[in-house]
């Protein structure tokens, strides 16, 4: 599924929340072996919580968070002009709330 993304590219929306991109800037090998990695650890947290092993999903857990943070989707924004992070945001509570909008009504105006 294809979820919106803000028109600077910094995030995309699911149920009217943004949710941070990967940093563009990343060489495509980097952010394949990183995301390889982060699905990894999503499946190694699976497997844990099946396992009753509370110490290896905690482990998987902040795996998954240190791989977020180096793809550039959590920890400091990837974006250097100053601009504040809103990621998790409701977008209606946001400066993309005029762009989220104009989404909305496009898909009401398309019967969706």
């Amino acid at each position: 599924m294809e979820y919106p993304v803000t028109p600077d590219r910094r995030y995309f929306v699911v149920r009217g929340r943004l949710w941070r991109c990967t940093n563009p800037a990343l060489a495509e090998d980097e952010r394949h072996r990183l995301t390889s990695e982060l699905m990894r650890h999503r499946t190694a947290v699976g497997r844990a919580k099946r396992a009753g092993n509370a110490d290896g999903e905690q482990d998987a857990r902040r795996k998954i968070h240190e791989a977020k943070v180096a793809l550039g989707e959590r920890g400091p924004v990837w974006w250097d002009d100053d601009a504040p992070d809103y990621n998790r945001y409701l977008a209606k509570n946001t400066p993309y709330r005029s762009w989220y909008e104009s989404l909305t009504k496009q898909n009401d105006d398309q019967g969706q």
